[in-house]
């Protein structure tokens, strides 16, 4: 869809169900450095949303958290989802941060096996997957593309 400047569609965010909005407000925030951004609780509603990330809204796509405050079993992730992906700047030394803070590395960080592209990948408490990129060879898979 072309537009003027002004008229361009972007992304705005994903949504993700949590079922312990605080276990996953400090995984998104102490563990991914991720900033709250807004958070609002709807009493008539009975739910909770959370937006969290590296900048603004009005500058990048965040995540939205969504808490249903009467969801007592955990939220069945489904085949068709994949993941939210975060780049940094140096992949090794942020998985080992993560580690020491007892996040659990599904993957560990290194090459693709068809790519050169460094990835790692964690599980938020929920179960939905991370994937951590190294921004080096995202870059470098930018300009080969």
């Amino acid at each position: 869809m072309e537009g003027t400047t002004s008229n361009r569609p972007r992304v705005l965010h994903t949504m993700m169900r949590v079922r312990d909005l605080d276990k996953s407000l400090s995984f998104y925030t102490k563990d991914l450095g991720m900033r709250l951004l807004r958070q609002k609780s709807y009493e008539d509603g009975r739910f909770t949303l959370a937006y969290l990330g590296y900048a603004g809204e009005d500058e990048t796509a965040v995540v939205e958290l969504t808490h249903n405050w009467d969801q007592n079993e955990n939220y069945q992730i489904g085949n068709g989802y994949g993941h939210v992906a975060i780049g940094v700047e140096d992949i090794y030394e942020f998985c080992a941060s993560l580690e020491t803070r007892g996040v659990k590395l599904v993957r560990k960080p290194g090459p693709m096996k068809v790519d050169p592209l460094e990835i790692a990948f964690v599980e938020d408490p929920d179960g939905y997957k991370v994937e951590i990129i190294g921004l080096p060879s995202f870059r470098n898979a930018i300009v080969a593309a």
